[in-house]
């Protein structure tokens, strides 16, 4: 089962929809000339993310002549994308050559030797943000390059809020504040359904307490203190209002909706939210900020990781050219170009240029997030322990269970997951 990546859902002009058709798809080899060769590249996104793509791929023939990419539209939904790789990597297909991956595909893929191990290739990693490398590599070796970035961080209403809470009680102060002399507004809006979203709030109030899903050994500490106290926190801007009950059923267009209809105080949610914070049509226009979730005591700010990474089935018959197909999508000019279309938050620190501010000033705050990215955790287990975290999430926001017990139920069930997988 796959976990959702968060894309960015075509932040401007999402609901352009491109037919894309590329010149030398059914090319033949010249008598005289260097063989053609046709790779075959697998990735998501629709309307202003189908045309950044288009545009990249047309700009790397161009350089590479006698290179052709067929670009193999997947679903825009992450499960049913993971399930159709899988049925193709598992079959020992030869394409796709180079593939889209959610963030914390990799490590299911390395661990089932699917994918090409990037070493190989000498790439220089100096300029990408360190969690997305970090979420790239499996038992040591790179197995992904990082193509865009995602974290989630904390919207704020600046004319309400003129400085953003660096700690969770500060939060919950500025929210009751607020509240009390605006009424009908929103405290706080997050994510509380029982998915993936979930589990990234709560791996990013975990980490502002000082916990983790698992330590340095691999090994759960789920009901640690720090999560414990974590969990009691959310739970508790819940029954005191804070945040309405209603969150435990929201989801990213959940919150986007309240925060931009200038409902909420506060919410949970990824950078595609900013753009449209700005857009026409939005009651916020000039009043959003957007920082790392605060901390409560020894804790640090986390922004879970979201994005995507690129990379390439191991039985291609085309390892080098699909290694420079890698290298043109995640260069810093490439990757200017796709923000400028798609709004895809450039994956490398070089590639926000001055020209990209310009046009999107609203990346230079992002980028201030994206220093605390933080993976979740790299390992083929994951979704089965994402699974387990997701229960004690729900069992306790809907009253079933305390925070204490249903981490601890949480944590004799992850651990059986990693003894057996193991």
């Amino acid at each position: 089962m796959s976990v959702s990546s968060y894309r960015t859902l075509g932040a401007i002009g999402a609901g352009l929809m491109l037919s894309v058709g590329l010149a030398g798809c059914g090319s033949a080899p010249s008598a005289s000339g260097p063989q053609t060769v046709n790779l075959v590249f697998a990735t998501q996104g629709l309307g202003t993310e189908a045309q950044a793509t288009a545009t990249a791929v047309k700009g790397f023939e161009k350089l590479h002549p006698h290179i052709h990419v067929t670009i193999q539209t997947m679903s825009a939904s992450s499960n049913q994308a993971y399930q159709s790789l899988v049925t193709d990597l598992t079959s020992g297909s030869v394409t796709p050559d180079v593939i889209t991956s959610d963030v914390i595909w990799p490590a299911t893929f390395a661990s089932a030797k699917w994918i090409l191990p990037l070493n190989q290739f000498h790439p220089n990693l100096s300029a990408f943000f360190p969690g997305m490398v970090q979420a790239s590599t499996y038992h040591g070796k790179l197995y992904a390059m990082p193509w865009f970035i995602n974290v989630e961080g904390l919207y704020y209403r600046k004319d309400l809020v003129p400085t953003p809470p660096t700690t969770f009680s500060q939060l919950a102060a500025d929210a009751k504040s607020v509240t009390a002399s605006h009424s009908g507004m929103i405290g706080l809006a997050f994510e509380g359904a029982k998915y993936e979203g979930a589990v990234t709030v709560f791996q990013d109030v975990s980490g502002g307490f000082g916990g983790s899903f698992l330590n340095s050994s691999g090994q759960p500490v789920l009901n640690s203190p720090q999560n414990i106290a974590a969990l009691t926190w959310l739970d508790n801007a819940i029954k005191s209002g804070i945040a309405p009950a209603s969150v435990t059923g929201w989801q990213e267009g959940n919150v986007q909706k309240v925060f931009l209809s200038g409902q909420a105080v506060f919410g949970t949610n990824w950078p595609y939210l900013y753009p449209l914070a700005e857009q026409s049509g939005s009651n916020v226009i000039g009043k959003v900020g957007f920082v790392p979730t605060p901390i409560s005591g020894s804790g640090t700010p986390t922004a879970s990781l979201g994005g995507d990474v690129l990379v390439i089935n191991k039985n291609t018959k085309y390892p080098k050219q699909s290694w420079e197909l890698l290298q043109y999508l995640t260069s810093a000019s490439t990757m200017t170009q796709r923000a400028l279309i798609s709004g895809d938050p450039p994956a490398r620190t070089d590639a926000y240029t001055s020209t990209l501010l310009s046009k999107a000033p609203w990346f230079k705050q992002e980028e201030t997030v994206y220093k605390y990215a933080t993976p979740r955790p790299v390992t083929p287990l994951y979704p089965e322990i994402s699974a387990k975290i997701q229960e004690a999430l729900s069992a306790t926001y809907s009253g079933q269970e305390t925070p204490t017990k249903a981490l601890n139920a949480a944590q004799t069930a992850v651990k059986a997951i990693i003894a057996k997988g193991g």
